[in-house]
């Protein structure tokens, strides 16, 4: 039987996103040296005693934003940090996996191919993870690969309560076979028709072949959704498909924001509007364009981890609490707000104005021991703002500036 406490550790492919996790969690990942030597070999040593406790290893199989870095390493890191922690008696180990990569690898689709989707199922078994995490997998078949629990989560009701806020009219949402059941969900969310683009990969190339458009989109805004957004050579046919057959405004959303080769170029000479992404997979600096908006799924991933530790339903947050899971923060620039600020003034947080002095602490919150306890101010955890890195001056919990301009648009009732 594992400790009551929990922790979280974190790899070097996306640091930041597990900081925001123990943001939302209150508490501080826990101290480890993950490194490489300079023949390539990969050094784990953690830095505090972990027996009998519940571990977390946040570690998508991603490139890390500095560039120091590729898939297969951060593969190799997140097995010998499973492997680390099984050797110091950790009592669960879970491998928290937002990103698993090798995902489309998931079936034969020429002679003498790998399933490598199965094979990095395999090792992460073998390595000692006692049960996976993850966001958004490319098949939903992949769970399947594993011999230990699996926790799928999804980025549908989050992308789509982004889209509610914009206030778009005569939407249809657009997606292909692979993606359809979860974008059904996303259409319903918006109460929009469904349009099928129907696809054929071609060889290994990093794009499909389109055939055809199946559903009404003339004269309609599209938003076209799927898990991942990889060269961007496939986003880009839709994209250009659909202003063949009438659409007067095309957006993008998808889970995973990979963003190899030429993606960024393809992207910015568009008539793509804004494409929405979420932070299961780090953004470089030289990929921000105007056109991205990135979300963050730290808020999803961290009530999640809470209620394994704490063995209640992970489902329930997409089923009897959707309202939870659309109501997420976003995170920008380090700045955590709530979607929904339309009637939020500056200075004010969306449980009331803010104490004097800027103190705004939740009454009570998540901690490391899997409970709810009181937050001792500033210090006890985080605000139910988010960060300010002015507290005495109000205009310094001004939300974002692209919150601004959705919270100043108002819904059309408002206007």
């Amino acid at each position: 039987m594992y400790a009551d406490q929990f922790q979280i550790y974190h790899g070097n492919a996306n640091p930041d996103l597990a900081r925001k996790i123990c943001r939302y969690l209150g508490m501080e990942p826990g101290p480890v040296n993950v490194f490489q030597f300079a023949n390539e070999n990969i050094f784990v040593q953690i830095l505090d005693n972990v027996r009998e406790k519940d571990v977390f290893i946040v570690q998508p199989t991603c490139s890390p934003a500095d560039g120091t870095g590729d898939v297969n390493r951060s593969i190799m890191e997140l097995l010998i940090m499973i492997d680390a922690f099984k050797r110091a008696s950790a009592g669960r180990i879970t491998a928290v996996i937002p990103y698993y990569a090798y995902g489309r690898s998931d079936k034969k689709d020429q002679p003498r191919v790998p399933i490598t989707a199965r094979l990095v199922a395999d090792m992460i078994s073998v390595a000692g993870a006692d049960r996976v995490l993850t966001m958004d997998l490319h098949q939903g078949q992949i769970q399947g690969f594993f011999n230990i629990p699996v926790d799928e989560l999804t980025a549908v009701h989050i992308l789509s309560n982004y889209f509610k806020h914009k206030y778009l009219e005569d939407l249809v949402v657009v997606t292909d076979l692979g993606f359809a059941k979860r974008a059904r969900t996303f259409a319903e969310l918006l109460d929009a028709p469904l349009a099928i683009i129907e696809k054929r990969r071609v060889g290994n190339l990093d794009r499909a072949e389109l055939l055809n458009v199946i559903g009404e989109v003339r004269g309609k805004r599209a938003i076209i959704v799927d898990d991942e957004v990889d060269t961007a050579g496939t986003l880009i046919e839709i994209v250009n498909a659909l202003a063949k057959e009438g659409v007067t405004e095309v957006y993008a959303c998808a889970t995973h924001g990979v963003l190899s080769g030429a993606a960024i170029a393809r992207i910015e000479e568009s008539m793509l509007q804004e494409l929405v992404l979420t932070d299961t997979v780090p953004l470089p600096a030289a990929k921000r364009l105007g056109k991205i908006t990135t979300l963050s799924i730290a808020p999803l991933i961290g009530e999640a981890i809470k209620r394994i530790h704490r063995g209640e339903s992970v489902g329930a947050l997409f089923s009897s609490e959707v309202e939870f899971t659309q109501e997420m923060l976003l995170w920008e620039d380090g700045v955590a707000r709530k979607l929904d600020i339309r009637n939020v003034q500056p200075g004010q947080g969306e449980d009331g104005p803010d104490e004097a002095g800027g103190q705004d602490a939740p009454e009570s919150g998540p901690d490391s021991n899997g409970g709810t306890g009181k937050d001792g101010g500033a210090d006890g955890g985080p605000s139910a703002e988010g960060p300010r890195d002015q507290p005495g001056d109000p205009k310094a919990d001004q939300p974002a500036a692209r919150l601004r301009q959705l919270a100043s648009t108002g819904s059309p009732e408002d206007r």
